[in-house]
């Protein structure tokens, strides 16, 4: 296990929450979206999109990764975090608002909304951005280890 195994975990974190922090921007930045993609010859809403993490090729389970350090052996142990993949959330329905001057509304005079809600999506940022705010601070006291590890050796 090198020494730097920790940061590369550390930043592949940072990484993975900072693409989850831009895929919220961008559903609150199409909040209001009518037309975000054209299916089938329609255009519909823009739909919310998540972001799904999982840990990196070769992390393998809790159990292997704690035999594996108990047992000396030379793989490392953990190997970050990534994102696996961007959902498109097809379950929730789009909201639906009465504004028959729209050039959106169907012929009862309602325009499909994008299915994002605002206050889940802030909560989503919250969470994004703590997590990313510990994985700085780890990533620091990492750093100010390893300083003093070279100290030490003059």
């Amino acid at each position: 296990m090198s020494i730097f195994h920790s940061l590369d975990t550390t930043g592949s974190a940072l990484t993975a929450q900072r693409l989850r922090m831009d895929v919220i921007s961008s559903n609150m930045a199409n909040a209001e979206t009518t037309r975000g993609k054209q299916v089938n010859g329609e255009w519909e809403p823009y739909r919310r999109k998540s972001v799904v993490l999982s840990s990196q090729e070769g992390a393998g389970s809790f159990a292997t990764q704690l035999n594996a350090a108990i047992g000396a052996s030379t793989k490392s142990v953990g190997n970050g975090v990534k994102v696996s993949r961007i959902n498109e959330d097809k379950e929730t329905p789009f909201k639906l608002a009465y504004d028959p001057t729209s050039p959106d509304a169907d012929k009862d005079g309602y325009v499909q909304l994008p299915n994002i809600d605002p206050l889940k999506e802030m909560t989503d940022l919250i969470s994004a951005t703590r997590s990313y705010e510990a994985n700085v601070t780890v990533f620091n006291a990492n750093k100010s280890m390893l300083t003093k590890a070279l100290e030490i050796g003059k």
